[in-house]
C-alpha cells in the first residue's frame, strides 16, 4: 500500500474516535449551557407571571406581563425611597470602589513589580495572607474604626463613602496582585528605553506602563465595581439608620417577607433582574479586555 493511501486509512480509522469524543464534549457543553440558563430563564419566567406564585409551573406563564417591572420603578420598597434614588446610591459605591481599586492597586503593583526595597517580600506574603480572608472578617474592626470619625452630625461610617471604604479595604488585595502578575509580563527594556529617551520614571509609567496595562485595569476594575454594585453586608450593617442610603441590594433583601407567603415573588424576580443588566452592560462593554487581562495576570506572580 502506497503512504498516501496509508494515511487515508489511518485517518478513516481514527475518524470514528474523533467524532466520538466531540459528540462527548457538545454534549458536555449544552449541559452547562443549560444549567446556567435554565435559573436565569426561571427567574425571568417568575417575573412576568401575573399569579405572584414562587414556583412558576411553565417557563411560559399564562397572561405574561412587565406589570411587576413596573411596580418595582414605581416604589421598590414600602419605605418613600424610590429606585432612582436607591440605583443611584448604588452607583457611586460601585465606582468608588472600582476607581480606588484601580488607582490605588496600580501604584502599589507598580512598585512590588519594578522596584526593590526592604521587606518586599514579607508585605507580598501579607498581601496574599489577607486575600486568603473572607471580606467578612473585616467587619468588627472597620465597624469600630470608621464610626470614630464624626465631624458635626455627618458619620464616616454610616455613609456611603465610609461603606465604599470597607470594601476597596478588601479589594485591594485582589487588585494589588492581580495587576502585579500582569506588570511582570511588560519587558522592563521599554521603560529603560523611555528612559533612554529623556523621560522620567513617572512619564515612564505614564506614557509606557499604563497604556500596555489597560486590559488588567479592565479587569480590576470591573471586578471592584461587581463588588460594589452587589455589597450588602457593609451596606446592611452601616446604612441601617437613614433610607435615603439604601442600595439596591438592601431594598431587595427587603422585600422577603418573615414568611415566603408574604413575598411579592414577581416583584422579587423583576427586580432581581433589574440589578444584573447594568452589571451584564459594564461586562458587555469591557469584554475585549477581561479575557486578555485574566489570561495573562493569572499565571505570573
Amino acid at each position: 500500500m502506497s503512504r498516501p493511501l496509508a494515511d487515508a486509512h489511518i485517518a478513516g480509522r481514527r475518524r470514528p474516535g474523533r467524532f466520538g469524543r466531540q459528540l462527548v464534549l457538545q454534549l458536555i457543553c449544552i449541559a452547562i449551557a443549560v444549567t446556567v440558563l435554565f435559573p436565569m430563564v426561571w427567574i425571568l419566567a417568575m417575573s412576568l407571571d401575573p399569579r405572584n406564585i414562587s414556583r412558576p409551573d411553565s417557563l411560559f406563564p399564562p397572561g405574561a406581563s412587565l406589570d411587576a417591572y413596573a411596580r418595582v420603578i414605581a416604589r421598590p420598597t414600602l419605605n418613600p425611597v424610590s429606585f432612582a434614588r436607591l440605583a443611584l446610591n448604588s452607583v457611586i459605591i460601585a465606582l468608588l470602589i472600582s476607581a480606588a481599586s484601580v488607582s490605588i492597586g496600580v501604584l502599589a503593583a507598580y512598585a512590588f513589580s519594578r522596584l526593590r526595597f526592604r521587606g518586599r517580600e514579607i508585605l507580598m506574603i501579607a498581601i496574599l495572607a489577607v486575600l486568603m480572608l473572607p471580606a467578612v472578617a473585616a467587619l468588627a474592626p472597620l465597624f469600630v474604626m470608621l464610626g470614630k470619625f464624626q465631624f458635626g452630625t455627618f458619620n464616616l461610617r454610616s455613609s456611603l463613602f465610609g461603606v465604599a471604604l470597607a470594601v476597596t479595604a478588601s479589594q485591594l488585595p485582589f487588585a494589588i496582585w492581580n495587576i502585579k502578575g500582569y506588570l511582570d509580563t511588560i519587558p522592563k527594556e521599554l521603560e529603560e528605553a523611555a528612559t533612554v529617551d529623556g523621560a522620567g520614571r513617572f512619564q515612564a509609567f505614564r506614557y509606557v506602563i499604563l497604556p500596555l496595562a489597560t486590559p488588567v485595569l479592565a479587569v480590576t476594575a470591573f471586578f471592584g465595581f461587581i463588588a460594589g454594585w452587589t455589597e450588602f453586608q457593609f451596606s446592611f450593617l452601616f446604612l441601617v439608620g437613614d433610607t435615603n442610603l439604601w442600595t439596591l441590594s438592601m431594598a431587595l433583601n427587603g422585600m422577603v417577607g418573615q414568611y415566603a407567603a408574604s413575598t411579592p415573588w414577581s416583584q422579587f424576580a423583576a427586580f432581581a433582574i433589574l440589578v444584573a443588566l447594568p452589571v451584564m452592560v459594564v461586562y458587555m462593554f469591557l469584554q475585549r479586555y477581561i479575557v486578555s487581562g485574566l489570561a495573562i495576570g493569572g499565571v505570573k506572580g
